[in-house]
């Protein structure tokens, strides 16, 4: 299992190979990444993530283990983005390796809903009208409701 937070934007492509590498015994590997998006309404600037350091790693790795701990995985990959992000950015990535891809993707699911829940980061939404906090989402909350 490997937790990675930092403000250091992080290439896919060679992140979920160094994951896939050498894997013999796994017959699935699931990965998603998930990219700051423009609201539409207000034409977003930044987005600024806050976290507490040492808190959020442990945070992660408690989701991580309890992912892992449910489902068949070999191996477990999160990497969260922090600081001042513009639409386009990639600020998250989750990768699960596992001998069956229902265990894998179901997995992955559960980690992404979880991290986007529970994990403890503070995001800002910068645009020409001003920044505001981004609430929780109700649709977010239920989504734990399958878990």
């Amino acid at each position: 299992m490997r937790i990675v937070v930092s403000e250091a934007a992080f290439d896919v492509g060679a992140e979920a190979a160094a994951f896939a590498a050498g894997r013999t015994d796994t017959g699935a590997i699931v990965t998603f990444t998930g990219v700051v998006r423009d609201t539409g309404a207000d034409a977003l600037e930044a987005m600024e993530i806050e976290h507490y350091p040492g808190m959020t790693e442990t945070a992660l790795s408690d989701i991580a283990e309890r992912a892992t701990a449910r489902w068949s995985l070999g191996d477990v990959l999160v990497i969260h983005r922090y600081g001042r992000l513009v639409p386009g950015e990639m600020i998250m990535m989750v990768a699960t390796a596992a001998r069956h891809r229902r265990d894998a993707f179901e997995a992955a699911e559960y980690l992404m809903d979880y991290l986007k829940s529970r994990a403890p980061f503070w995001k800002r939404e910068i645009t020409a009208e001003g920044a505001g906090w981004v609430a929780a989402r109700d649709e977010d909350e239920k989504a734990l409701d399958r878990w």
